[in-house]
């Protein structure tokens, strides 16, 4: 499956209080202010966060898929490629655990 910056900024704004930035040369996406998303390697991937535990779990599983860029490897974020990705629900799925990381509690209970 081959996904776009446009269907994964789809996902993100469908969220409650998700905003889209540009930062770093790259949009970016917050919940409440607190950034959960961005569209590095212009737009052929997503950093999202991720628990460094399960983060280095997805690595291992699936290398091709999921990789960590060397200024967040002591941060709880790994990098996805979007063509790797199997459908829309795993790309759903993925952005939504990432901005449940970061919304605040009254969004996510």
């Amino acid at each position: 499956m081959t996904v776009s910056g446009d269907e994964v900024r789809a996902v993100a704004l469908s969220l409650a209080r998700t905003k889209e930035g540009f930062e770093w040369e790259m949009p970016t996406f917050r919940v409440a202010g607190k950034l959960f998303l961005t569209l590095p390697e212009g737009e052929t991937s997503m950093a999202v966060r991720c628990p460094i535990a399960d983060r280095d779990e997805l690595v291992q599983a699936e290398p091709d898929k999921f990789w960590i860029a060397a200024h967040e490897v002591m941060n709880a974020w790994v990098r996805v490629r979007l063509a790797a990705l199997d459908d829309a629900d795993e790309l759903e799925a993925i952005i939504t655990d990432s901005w449940r990381q970061a919304a605040p509690r009254e969004l996510t209970d």
